[in-house]
């Protein structure tokens, strides 16, 4: 390998992470005003938003891969298997999806009274692209609101249940 073959190498590796590094989505918060027997703190809500957000990463790289075993640091019972069956349908149809994050409007609407649940609303907008190998076949500009539920793991916050909230 030569020199120049060497150092094209090198400069790939290390600039690559910049060039995957994507527009991160904007965020806004409602400020916490829960009622209830358990006061949730702030350092709480930011951890469980931070990990669902971390969770949409996640998934985006698992439908774009076709890879269920990306989902099981950051999903758990009905999500998993939701997710999981999607992803063995795009395998079984030769597509896979791509989603381009925009903007998170989330709001914590529960704290369970044993700490073992959070609930929020999330009105997200993203665009959905379905894939054939690397041809985009559609692209759908995408805003709607979901229900999501977490529930704490070892050192995280995991998505329970993932669903389209309708009013």
């Amino acid at each position: 390998m030569t020199t120049i073959n060497r150092i094209l190498i090198i400069f790939a590796v290390f600039s690559m992470p910049v060039s995957l590094l994507a527009e991160q989505p904007t965020v806004h918060m409602e400020p916490l005003h829960l009622q209830g027997a358990r006061i949730l703190q702030e350092q709480t809500a930011s951890a469980a938003v931070r990990d669902y957000l971390q969770s949409w990463n996640i998934l985006s790289s698992a439908l774009e891969q076709n890879r269920d075993d990306m989902l099981d640091p950051d999903f758990v019972g009905t999500a998993l298997d939701e997710f999981t069956n999607t992803i063995h349908e795009q395998i079984a149809l030769g597509i896979h999806t791509r989603y381009l994050d925009h903007a998170h409007d989330i709001r914590i609407i529960f704290y369970s009274p044993e700490g073992l649940s959070i609930q929020l609303i999330d009105t997200v907008s993203y665009d959905e692209q379905i894939l054939d190998n690397d041809k985009v076949l559609t692209t759908q500009n995408v805003r709607t609101r979901y229900v999501i539920l977490l529930t704490p793991a070892e050192v995280r916050w995991r998505v329970r249940i993932m669903q389209v909230y309708q009013q």
